[in-house]
């Protein structure tokens, strides 16, 4: 299972190990579970602190627990945790055997704190990037706190269970039994949804800051490079993210940031968190921008949070990026997670041997289609142009593959469901009008993206799509307000780009504050 390379990597993580892990396993005599017995096997031999059985008598098989003798820990895995997942494999390993988790002494304390009972259940794909962060903080959940129990579920392996719940979207968290939470979630995230006090004591914490010399709105590649820039030039820098690392989260392949060859979004967005943490950097996550009420006679900018509580700053750096457009056709919100997609990569595999569409033959469009296509019985890419706007090469590879059909100069009208889930799909031939219908169970959604500015509106001048007009500094309408990113009028919307116009917007917003502090 492992290879020599991964096998003496994971050795050396297991030296942290300081108290002795029980590795328990239910399996049966199918091919996976041989599969799963040998990995467990394997990493047994690396640790004398860790010993296998195979006397799980677990209902999911193959699964596998992870114990600590004389410790109430209730973890486990149901299916075999590879691809993403394999770093919660290790993360859960570690934790079981006593190494100390990085979260800070507020977060564990607040998790140890729970009462009540809490049985978490949380459906992944080995191939989705968003998985690993609800598996780790519910894991983590599970090792600190005896009330928390939590099972992680290879969707792709245990296909009856998914059927049988309606599972059409991942990672899915159901909580005592009943559904919890769909998409990437954080720690502090679920935290926030069980503890129905944390809201307001964060909101006092935020409410009593002093006022910030350049606050940013957003933490995405534009956001981390405007903090950064800031709190260089040490002066008081705060940043305010409904999620640290933004849309990066949601991307899978990263090739074209200048000096990384290949990496990953979720990777980019925890080394840009990181790269600001090494600096004076007040970071306050889930945190979303409700309102901005600019400054007047000189006074300070706020900013209000939909939690309740407001931020000021003498300069504002907005970068809250944008969002998956969506098709606004009946339908769409109702089958949502039903049959409604907008990550191939992370919901693809549930529906493998299914019938999909892609809509949308834009790049993103066209690579969804072809990852798919890999899975599925059949993609139909929809686009409203006569022709794929696509690179050729990809058109290309689209265009050899033979479960693929493309279908130009349609629009989509609507979503067509039976109440449960996407049974089809209605669209209009734009060249006769003629309205066809397509029977099939999945429907990815690739038409681009939306600024995130609608609370803005009538604050700051947008254009007629919403963005945020910038002048070459980064300027907003209002003195003191600056901008940077996929939210505002600059072109091409790329990750290198963003970074660029976050640092431009920071020192702009610098220079700002030196010119309006300077005495007469």
């Amino acid at each position: 299972m492992l290879d020599a390379t991964l096998k003496s990597q994971l050795k050396t993580y297991l030296e942290r190990v300081t108290q002795p892990i029980e590795i328990v396993a239910s399996l049966d005599d199918g091919a996976k579970s041989r599969e799963l017995h040998d990995l467990l096997v394997e990493i047994a031999g690396l640790s004398n602190l860790i010993t296998f059985s195979a006397d799980g008598s677990d209902a999911r098989r193959p699964s596998f627990s992870l114990n600590r003798p004389g410790a109430d820990i209730s973890l486990r895995f149901a299916g075999i945790p590879m691809g993403h997942e394999f770093t919660s494999l290790v993360l859960a390993l570690l934790q079981v055997g006593g190494h100390p988790s990085k979260a800070s002494a507020e977060v564990i304390e607040q998790i140890q704190g729970l009462q009540g009972e809490f049985t978490f259940e949380t459906y992944f794909s080995l191939s989705c990037q968003n998985c690993p962060d609800v598996v780790q903080a519910l894991n983590l959940m599970a090792v600190l706190n005896p009330n928390v129990r939590h099972v992680a579920i290879d969707g792709a392996l245990f296909q009856d269970e998914v059927e049988s719940r309606k599972v059409m979207a991942v990672p899915s968290i159901y909580l005592n039994g009943e559904v919890f939470g769909q998409g990437r979630m954080g720690l502090e995230e679920i935290l926030g949804k069980i503890d129905t006090s944390a809201g307001a004591r964060q909101a006092e914490k935020i409410n009593a800051k002093d006022a910030f010399d350049v606050l940013v709105v957003g933490g995405g590649p534009a956001g981390a490079a405007a903090a950064i820039y800031a709190a260089r030039k040490g002066i008081r820098t705060g940043v305010a993210a409904e999620r640290f690392g933004g849309q990066v989260l949601d991307t899978l392949a990263i090739e074209n940031f200048i000096s990384v060859q290949e990496t990953e979004g979720p990777k980019l967005a925890m080394a840009l968190e990181e790269h600001v943490k090494q600096y004076d950097v007040d970071i306050m996550n889930l945190q979303r921008g409700e309102a901005l009420i600019p400054a007047t006679d000189g006074g300070l900018h706020e900013v209000r949070l939909a939690g309740g509580a407001s931020l000021k700053a003498k300069t504002v750096i907005l970068a809250t990026g944008a969002r998956w457009r969506e098709m606004n056709v009946p339908g769409e919100q109702e089958y949502r997670a039903r049959g409604v997609a907008y990550c191939p990569h992370c919901d693809g595999p549930l529906f493998k041997g299914k019938r999909v569409a892609v809509i949308g033959g834009g790049n993103s469009g066209v690579e969804a289609a072809i990852d798919l296509a890999g899975i599925v019985a059949q993609v139909t890419l929809i686009e409203f142009d006569s022709q794929l706007r696509a690179d050729a090469v990809l058109q290309r590879k689209l265009h050899s593959l033979p479960n693929v059909k493309v279908i130009t100069r349609a629009l989509t009208t609507e979503v067509v469901g039976n109440g449960e889930k996407v049974t089809g799909l209605r669209y209009k031939d734009r060249s006769t009008d003629e309205v066809h219908d397509l029977a099939l169970e999945g429907i990815f959604v690739q038409i681009g993206l939306l600024p995130n500015t609608d609370w803005l509106k009538g604050t700051v001048e947008l254009s007629p799509r919403g963005e945020i007009i910038v002048d070459a500094k980064g300027q907003t309408s209002i003195p003191g307000v600056f901008a940077a990113g996929d939210v505002t009028t600059v072109p091409y919307k790329q990750i290198v780009i963003a970074v660029g116009e976050g640092a431009k917007a920071s020192l702009a917003a610098f220079d700002h504050l030196i010119r309006t502090s300077a005495p007469a």
